[in-house]
């Protein structure tokens, strides 16, 4: 009596949730941190804890707007990792929103 085994996926993705909550915003910069939570799927607080490191290493600018925030993705930044860093996240977010125009 065995039983068969089933293969599931592993649960990883090619980016980071620092890099998806970048591409949220690229996509839409007055995007509500709840919005942004759930589509990353990790919770509100966590969303914010990325920003603040984003605008800390200078990829990301906030600016008030009444009582809601705007932020400018900073695009001449390069990406981090040493494989990556001679590109631009511009260049990055350009090829992934490609078709997801507002």
């Amino acid at each position: 009596m065995s039983k068969a085994k089933i293969k599931t996926r592993a649960a990883w993705t090619f980016f980071s949730n620092h890099g998806h909550v970048l591409v949220c915003i690229a996509q839409d910069s007055e995007m509500l941190l709840r919005e942004v939570a759930d589509l990353v799927g990790i919770t509100e607080r966590a969303v914010q804890r990325i920003i603040h490191e984003l605008e800390e290493e200078g990829y990301l600018k906030k600016a008030k707007t009444g009582r809601r925030n705007n932020y400018q993705v900073i695009e001449s930044m390069p990406l981090r990792h040493q494989l990556e860093s001679h590109c631009k996240i511009g260049a990055l977010l350009k090829v992934i929103n490609k078709n997801n125009s507002k």
